[in-house]
Parts: C-alpha cells; structure tokens; sequence
C-alpha cells in the first residue's frame, strides 16, 4: 500500500506568508518534490486560503493585534504568535499532519515547541533568516541593553541546538551556528533569491537616456536608506547636474523621516519614491537601471548577512555600489564597485565614476549575471534544501516512489512569477 504524501508545517510569525518570497519557493519546492504543506502565519489577504501559485499549500493564518517598537511590545507580540502558532500546530499534529516542521526566526522562541515535537520523533527545522541579537544591537545603536542581548544570545543557542537540521542563509549564518555547538552535518547553507525562471530577459539601460539608481527593499532604521538620499545630494554637487533619477521602492517605518529629508534638500526633483512593487513591476525597474545601491552601513549584522536586493540586483546584471562587507562581497564579486564606510560622499564618488564608464557597467552586468545563473538562483539553492528534507523523512516516503531526484528545476516559471506577484516589494533585506 502506498504511503500518503509526507506533510510539512512551516512557522512564521514576522510576515503573511504570501508576501514571503523565501517561504514561498520553499513551499513550491517542497510540493514539486513530493510533499504537502501548510503555513502557520500572520494574517494577510483575508481571502487568501491556499498561497498563491501553489497546487494546494494550505495557508492556516492567526490574527495579530500589536505590532513590537520596543523591548515590551515587541515581548508582546512575539508571546501572542508563540500561543496562535502553538495552538494551530497542535491542530494539525492531531488530524495527522505536521509529519515534521520548519520554523522561520524571527523570533528565536519557538525552541520550546521544537522539544515536544522532537520528543514525539518528527524533525524540527530552523530556517534561519536574520541574526536577532545582532539586529537589536544595530537598532540600538550600538549601545544595546547588555541583559537584553545575552537573553537574545541564549534564544538563538537554544534554537540552533534543539532543532534536527538548520538552514543557513550563507557561510557566515553557517559559522555562527557552528560555534553554538550545532554539528556540521546539521547545518545546510540555502540562500535566498530569485529563481532564474523570474527573471525576464535583461536589457542595458539606453546610453543616451537619463541614468537611473535604484534601491528596492525595506526603509527601516538598519538600511540607512538616507544614506542613499545623501548621496544624491553629494552627486549632484559632483556632476555639477540633476542628469539622474534615484528610485527608492519599499517602504518601511522610515519611509517618513526619509520623505522629509529629501523635501528639506529640495531633492524631490531626483529622488522618487515608488512604494511597495509587485514582482514585475520590481522586475522592469531593475532591467532598465543603470546602477544600484546597496547603502547598508558597515555593522556586525550587515557584515554578516547577505542582502536580499543584492542578489535581485545581480540577476538583471545591474552593477552595485555598497559599503565593502564582508557577505556582499561573498554575493556580488567584481559585480559590485565596494567603499570603506559608506558614506554618501563615498557612494556618490563610487557611483559618479561608474556613471561615467559604460564599458565597466557593462562588464560588472555580466559578470553579475553570470554569478547568478551559476551559483546564486533558487534552482541550485533548491537542490540542498530539498535533499535534506529527503534525508529527514525518508521513513515516511513511499518506497514506490524510487530514489530522490532533486536535479530537476523544483517549479515552473509561471508557478513562481504568479506567486512572486502576490508578494510586494523585496519585503526581507537580509537572507
């Protein structure tokens, strides 16, 4: 008799799970390779019942009521998602699903249900998004509360160590959890990104027609996107003209403050402001830029993390100006112009010089593309997390089914760009 299609539950308690794009080409990936899913989520589009794209990925939302600013509200928050995600993962371990679970930091909490879940012999997953302790330190400025951090420490050891494997964004998430304790067969670095199947056919933006520097992503106080309206400043004081446009899509608890600094320098007439895009839209604006910036400060938690813009940027061979870190450079390569501090004045200067050199944009484009169809697109991530999903649950899958094959592409182009379309803007900054 053949056994029934293993079930995997994803947790997440920072996004609706339809404006995730990591979750959602893991959820796409995990349904052509065999398994049935469902979502634990925050509420998004109250129509929505299955993810958008997908064949039949159940969506299992929970209302969320506060919205974290600080330490208190924040514990609030997260202690509301830990009891919704608990009590609907309970309902589904009790009709039969749930046959193992991935959960999405952040937070790092949910080490407590990872114990009971293991203690019943199924797999709990850690996919591992952002770097929380390091996230609070840069929101505090470089002045964190030191007890707050050490609790923030311990959160993430004892979620890295409770769970049967770990999904690592990249080399340094991988090395963080190695010296937690975690095995280093435990630990498998899937990066996020685009898939190539996304990504329409790339044109040069016109060489007579007016540059365009683009940043696409979250406006939040750790993006330092003011640095990037800084530096239009400073660019035009070095061109000695307004002969460019900076688009900013995305949006953010920012987005205020910024809007008046660019009113204050009278830059209205330069920077442009788009909101949150949909996948084609954010698509057609990177096809048709000529550089991208990339204005994140050199911080512990920037150093360490990879840049969800950088590698969107990469795939439509768009060259990139960014502070020199230590995951971008890992990421972009040559396909990216680095500066010491990331200063506006830097920027500017970086961006300047590559305004003025066609030939070197047009080779930094290329070799961007190429390091994304070779190494950075979801269809080589999608082979590592798929495999270990087939490791974990090998017992469950029919013997019928004959031996895993993770070589062919996870989803087709119009499952991904039909889902890509439900999710705006480039909501994760770092993965």
């Amino acid at each position: 008799m053949k056994k029934s299609r293993p079930h995997i539950a994803l947790l997440v308690a920072n996004l609706p799970a339809e404006r995730d794009r990591r979750v959602i080409r893991e959820c796409l990936a995990l349904e052509a390779n065999g398994y049935d899913v469902t979502v634990i989520a925050p509420r998004g589009d109250k129509d929505l019942k299955v993810l958008p794209g997908s064949r039949g990925t159940r969506l299992r939302p929970y209302p969320v009521f506060v919205y974290g600013s600080g330490v208190v509200s924040y514990a609030a928050e997260f202690g509301w998602s830990f009891l919704c995600i608990a009590v609907r993962l309970l309902g589904e371990m009790l009709r039969g699903r749930a046959h193992a679970v991935q959960v999405c930091n952040p937070p790092d909490v949910y080490w407590p249900l990872a114990l009971l879940v293991r203690a019943i012999g199924r797999p709990w997953v850690f996919d591992h998004h952002d770097l929380c302790p390091e996230i609070y330190a840069t929101r505090s400025g470089g002045s964190p509360n030191r007890a707050v951090f050490r609790v923030l420490e311990t959160l993430e050891w004892l979620t890295l160590r409770t769970a049967s494997a770990v999904f690592a964004t990249n080399e340094s998430f991988r090395n963080n959890a190695l010296s937690r304790g975690v095995q280093p067969g435990r630990v498998t670095v899937v990066r996020n990104g685009p898939a190539a199947g996304e990504i329409r056919s790339s044109k040069p933006a016109s060489a007579t027609g007016e540059h365009q520097i683009v940043y696409v992503g979250v406006i939040g106080p750790q993006d330092n996107v003011e640095g990037a309206a800084l530096a239009a400043d400073e660019l035009i004081r070095l061109r000695g003209s307004r002969d460019f446009r900076m688009v900013i899509a995305g949006d953010g608890e920012s987005m205020p403050a910024l809007r008046k600094l660019v009113a204050d320098r009278g830059l209205g007439d330069v920077v442009e402001f788009t909101g949150w895009l949909d996948g084609p839209a954010v698509d057609e604006l990177l096809r048709t830029a000529t550089v991208a910036i990339q204005p994140d400060r050199p911080t512990k938690m920037n150093d360490l993390s990879t840049m969800a813009k950088t590698v969107e940027y990469l795939a439509r061979g768009v060259p990139v100006v960014a502070a020199d870190l230590t995951e971008t450079r890992r990421t972009a390569g040559e396909a990216a112009v680095y500066v010491p501090n990331g200063t506006p004045e830097e920027f500017a200067g970086a961006i300047e010089d590559l305004l003025d050199d066609a030939p070197r944009r047009a080779r930094m484009a290329e070799i961007g593309r190429t390091r994304f169809t070779e190494r950075l697109s979801w269809e080589h991530q999608t082979r590592a997390y798929i495999a270990v999903w087939h490791r974990l649950l090998a017992p469950r899958r029919s013997s019928t089914e004959g031996p895993p094959d993770v070589t062919q592409p996870p989803m087709d182009a119009e499952r991904l760009t039909r889902a890509d379309a439900r999710a705006t803007g480039v909501p994760e900054a770092r993965r």
